[in-house]
């Protein structure tokens, strides 16, 4: 399927939303995707599509929480390409809200683990193939969440992210002594299906919150993806436990 001359890409997430955009981006940008999910048909189905487009991509079905499946499919990973060139921590989530009064220790662990662990696991796993790599990086997501602590219910997606910020500028000083780059991107308030259910039911609400936005307007995915492009880059090679906001300017608030 692959070379050892190509670049490889692994975009967690990838089966939609931000996350299939910055798959098809890197690919555009000659990279072999791989595209990770737990969405084995819309893994399938967006596999299709890069192949359409002439982009070499394979899917992989794991759950990016649970420790011995990362573990596991990145060895694979790694076994058949010989390297990872960039590893993208897309995948993540809100999880749901909750007020820390009657928060759970499941909905708890569950939030930390979809921000935190799956960047910690993968991370760790593809470190020893990253090293392979040509201009190898790793890109996580953090938000502005991790600064504000988020909106009420959301303080332990804030909290989580917080801990993303953090971990970024970590492994930038664990990795730097192999060549390898870690930063972050913070997207602001993006157009994708994770909006839908607002956009649908309360489209006044969803309408208002440009209001909040510097430069008027909800992002796109593309917009993110062209930034993680620039990241994963030679452009960005002396860039390092960075965190670039694509927000219009909504983290200064307005």
């Amino acid at each position: 399927m692959s070379n050892l001359n190509d670049k490889v890409a692994l975009v967690t997430g990838a089966t939609g939303g931000i996350g299939f955009e910055v798959a098809k981006r890197l690919g555009k940008d000659g990279y072999t995707v791989l595209l990770n999910g737990i969405e084995d048909a819309a893994g399938a189905e967006r596999v299709q599509e890069l192949m359409a487009a002439g982009i070499t991509a394979e899917y992989f079905g794991f759950d990016v929480t649970n420790e011995d499946e990362v573990t596991s499919n990145i060895n694979a990973i790694g076994k058949k390409y010989g390297k990872i060139d960039v590893l993208v921590n897309n995948a993540g989530g809100l999880g749901g809200r909750s007020r820390f009064e009657e928060m759970t220790t499941d909905f708890y662990r569950f939030v930390m683990a979809l921000n935190l662990d799956s960047v910690f696991f993968a991370s760790r796993a593809a470190i020893p193939f990253l090293k392979k790599g040509k201009n190898a990086s790793i890109i996580n997501y953090t938000s502005n969440a991790g600064w504000n602590a988020g909106g009420p219910g959301a303080g332990i997606y804030g909290t989580s992210k917080a801990g993303v910020h953090a971990i970024t500028r970590a492994l930038a000083k664990d990795l730097a002594e192999y060549g390898i780059r870690v930063n972050a991107v913070s997207p602001g308030t993006i157009d994708t299906p994770f909006h839908a259910q607002i956009k649908e039911s309360k489209p006044e609400v969803f309408a208002s919150w440009k209001n909040n936005i510097m430069l008027g307007r909800l992002g796109q995915p593309q917009e993110v993806a062209s930034v993680v492009s620039f990241l994963a880059s030679n452009d960005a090679a002396f860039i390092t436990a960075e965190t670039i906001q694509i927000g219009g300017g909504q983290a200064l608030g307005i």
